[in-house]
């Protein structure tokens, strides 16, 4: 009964939000709770709901502080100079930022926590995507690709827990998968490059404008290329303007943005000040911080945040102008997490996880037995959208690798299957991490939209890798 009730919610959720019947937030507060009522859970509902909450209020509040920190940051000009050299050396391609986002992603993934790369990463390079009227889906499709082959690491999620449920350590589980690791990182860079040209077939080829043989040329001169820019970003759909035209057909100064790409203003970079680099400065600091774990991320950004709006606002007046521009990014994407936080309460709290687990584990045929690895790594990822980390590598792997063990398969090789795709390349898509709605918040996508757009792509990286640890030996057939 329960495990029919949490496989129906989390069917109807999906469904409901990739039909686009009713808004994530909606969903996720409302569905869970009318399962618990049907499930008898009335009396626990308030106990259920305020749990959840609980678990996921480090997430929100980190999220929170972070976007403000971020966005002072944009504001700021701090990624100005990053925003110039990629526009500079992809010569306004979309096809060569795309493939610029999967290796920065890839590179900031190394400390294994979805969170702080979505932050980062989308921070920086989303100017740039705005900047030349490209699809915010492909931004966070390429990062969730990336994201989701890096966080295979041992100090990643899922690793840790494979290897704590099975009592196994980072030899028995990673090293073994190392080389699928590094195909999934070929097709990571295949899929961006993939997805690049064909998002540079929708918009064309932007290249840096020439420079102007004098300042009134490149003042009052129109570039030929503008209009192209102006195209695709109408065409890329209101939420993701490159440029934008007042009533009279004149681009107001208000659209100023960094980068020599069409439609750039001809004017010098200002050079670089004491405020910038102190901004520089902080923001590795953190960086380091965040990764090295001195204290809690929550922690990490309320701290950062207060000293950088205190440096770059003094008064009290500009702070507060600071907070009233970008409430209501904070309120989209922490209302989102919260949300999530219901989810998950209900589910764990009235042990629909635990039965679902036990539900999924009884219909394995025997005959899987001697096939039971592959079987995981190929259902991990889509799964991902199902169980809860938790609940997979804590409440099925274990019983999973048991099953195996009886037909002579090492436990160990079931671990490597399920670090390939579950809560792997499947975390960045799931509704049952917070992390995936930071990634959807800062990028301006829904939740079903990127779905939709990478589910296949994500997929795909899971076969990769499955097909790599066969031919490695990481597991067998």
């Amino acid at each position: 009964m329960l495990a029919a009730l949490g496989f129906a919610t989390i069917a109807v959720l999906l469904l409901v939000t990739m039909t686009k019947r009713a808004s994530v937030l909606v969903a996720l507060i409302l569905l869970p709770v009318l399962a618990a009522l049907i499930g008898g859970f009335a009396g626990d509902l308030g106990e259920l709901t305020l749990g959840g909450l609980s678990k996921v209020a480090p997430t929100g509040i980190m999220i929170a502080f972070a976007v403000l920190y971020f966005s002072l940051m944009v504001d700021a000009g701090l990624f100005d100079p990053l925003i110039r050299a990629l526009l500079r050396a992809a010569q306004g391609d979309p096809l060569r930022i795309t493939v610029a986002t999967a290796v920065l992603t890839l590179c900031v993934a190394l400390d294994g926590d979805g969170a702080s790369t979505f932050l980062i990463t989308v921070s920086a390079l989303l100017p740039v995507y705005k900047r030349l009227g490209m699809n915010p889906l492909v931004l966070s499709g390429v990062v969730c690709l990336g994201a989701g082959v890096m966080n295979m690491v041992p100090w990643g999620g899922p690793t840790v827990r494979a290897m704590a449920a099975l009592k196994l350590d980072s030899s028995e589980v990673f090293n073994p998968v190392l080389p699928a690791m590094g195909f999934g990182v070929a097709w990571v860079l295949m899929a961006s490059y993939l997805l690049g040209r064909r998002e540079r077939n929708r918009l064309g080829a932007l290249s840096p404008p020439a420079p102007a043989t004098d300042a009134r040329q490149g003042e009052d001169e129109p570039d030929a290329r503008e209009p192209v820019a102006s195209t695709s970003a109408a065409a890329a759909g209101p939420s993701r303007q490159a440029t934008a035209t007042t009533a009279d057909g004149q681009e107001p100064q208000a659209l100023r943005s960094p980068g020599d790409g069409p439609g750039a203003v001809r004017v010098p970079p200002l050079p670089w000040t004491w405020l910038n680099i102190f901004n520089l400065l902080l923001t590795i600091t953190l960086v380091v911080c965040l990764i090295q774990e001195v204290l809690p991320l929550p922690v990490l950004f309320v701290l950062g945040f207060a000293i950088a709006v205190l440096v770059n606002h003094p008064t009290w007046e500009q702070q507060q102008a600071l907070l009233d521009k970008h409430a209501k990014s904070v309120v989209l994407v922490t209302t989102m997490i919260f949300a999530a936080g219901v989810l998950t309460g209900i589910l764990s709290g009235t042990k629909m996880i635990d039965e679902m687990a036990e539900a999924f584990v009884s219909v394995v045929p025997d005959s899987f037995g001697s096939h039971l690895p592959v079987v995981v790594a190929v259902t991990g990822m889509p799964l991902s959208l199902v169980f809860t980390p938790d609940a997979y590598y804590f409440g099925v792997l274990p019983v999973l690798a048991e099953t195996a063990n009886g037909f002579g398969t090492d436990p160990a090789e079931v671990a490597r299957a399920a670090i390939l795709g579950q809560m792997t390349t499947g975390f960045p898509l799931s509704p049952l991490t917070a992390s995936t709605f930071i990634l959807v918040g800062m990028s301006g996508v829904s939740l079903g939209e990127h779905q939709r757009f990478i589910f296949r792509w994500a997929f795909a990286t899971t076969l990769v890798m499955t097909a790599g640890a066969l031919v490695t030996g990481a597991f067998s057939l």
